[in-house]
């Protein structure tokens, strides 16, 4: 790791933490102009992942900053005008299509892997982009099925097929369909000015990490590199170039770096009272969730049960810029089920209590009802702060 130069200005821990709340969107007017689209140009990246409970986690992304924003309103603006593309960032995420040059980087490095776990047999590349040139958008099944009959990651020729194609970048997933990855040919769904990998390594890696910076505010070497999977070395040899600039954080003990603009001005304005997806940009990565709020938390979906502490997909309760508890959801008909509710303190009972009023009405719920809190002496006052 290179030694950080003198830093450029000294935040107490507050301080950053309000500049990492404003620039994910979570301090001041929301901007509803921009909508959806605007949420995701600003994040750079919104995380997919298979569970659903209350919704996805793509579409609680720009609902907690935006509020009870339509859900289908939430996947046009992904998916329709060739607005976005689905790629290999911080995970499987979806991407802002300006960003497709950026990962010419990942692209190259996919194309001279020399290992894989699947093998490619003869043809089955050549058969898929035949296919999808002839016949246009197609999930794996319409392109011959996407797994043989064993175990989860026993793929079909095309599913292999397809997926390389994907990783190549000659392939795109342009939408997901009954959550089945929708495939069509780069040259049709990504515009022509940005259908290139013209930009070197150094280049793609220097602009990401100045984009992930700008959409963290401030962060350190791991939190900068981290969302978007870039090794720590790589940070290391552009991050001067980036125009991030140098900080020291109160409390937090490693170098740190910020967006210059995130520095010029105070962060002000109204806090927004939400549930967040554990796979959200803001909290995803839980040490650096621990340094700025002082809070932990995991996701337990992986969890055996039994050794559950907060719930399978438990939300973290963000109010007045802090963590102030979690909840894991549920739905039984136009009932929204919370599981079980943790509070740090009685302090978090209101805004409890308006969050999951309007997460429920977001979801077509019209009652909330309490299971279990682990702290009883709240119950009713929650129960009574719902109705």
């Amino acid at each position: 790791m290179t030694t950080a130069p003198p830093p450029v200005a000294e935040l107490s821990a507050d301080e950053a933490r309000r500049i990492a709340l404003r620039a994910q969107g979570f301090l001041g007017a929301p901007d509803r102009r921009g909508g959806v689209r605007g949420v995701l140009r600003h994040l750079g990246q919104v995380q997919l992942d298979t569970i659903s409970v209350l919704a996805r986690s793509h579409e609680l992304i720009p609902y907690a900053r935006l509020g009870a924003v339509g859900r289908r309103t939430v996947e046009d603006a992904y998916w329709t005008e060739r607005h976005a593309f689905e790629y290999w960032s911080h995970a499987a995420c979806i991407l802002p299509v300006e960003e497709w040059p950026l990962f010419a980087f990942r692209r190259r490095a996919y194309r001279d892997r020399p290992q894989w776990h699947h093998d490619l047999p003869d043809g089955a590349y050549d058969a898929v982009i035949k296919q999808l040139t002839a016949e246009g958008p197609q999930t794996a099944t319409e392109l011959g099925g996407a797994k043989n009959k064993g175990e989860w990651w026993d793929w079909s020729e095309s599913k292999i097929a397809v997926e390389r194609a994907l990783m190549y970048g000659e392939v795109v997933c342009v939408e997901r369909r009954g959550w089945k990855r929708v495939y069509d040919l780069a040259e049709r769904a990504i515009p022509e000015s940005l259908l290139h990998d013209d930009l070197d390594d150094t280049e793609c890696l220097r602009r990401l990490v100045r984009q992930a910076g700008e959409a963290l505010g401030v962060g350190t070497r791991a939190d900068i590199a981290d969302y978007h999977r870039i090794k720590g070395e790589a940070f290391d040899a552009v991050v001067e170039a980036s125009g991030l600039v140098p900080v020291v954080v109160e409390g937090w003990g490693k170098p740190a770096w910020a967006d210059p603009a995130a520095l010029a001005t105070e962060p002000r304005g109204r806090h927004r009272t939400t549930l967040l997806s554990p796979f959200d940009s803001l909290i995803w990565e839980r040490s650096r969730t621990e340094r700025i709020f002082g809070f932990t938390h995991r996701l337990e979906a992986y969890v055996p049960r039994q050794k559950r502490v907060h719930g399978y997909f438990a939300m973290p309760l963000l109010a007045g810029g802090r963590l102030l508890g979690r909840v894991d959801p549920a739905r039984e008909g136009g009932t929204l089920v919370a599981k079980q509710v943790s509070l740090e303190s009685a302090k978090a009972v209101e805004p409890m209590a308006r969050a999951l009023r309007e997460a429920a009405e977001w979801v077509g719920c019209d009652t909330v009802r309490i299971e279990r809190t682990d702290h009883p002496e709240l119950a009713g006052r929650l129960t009574a702060a719902l109705t």
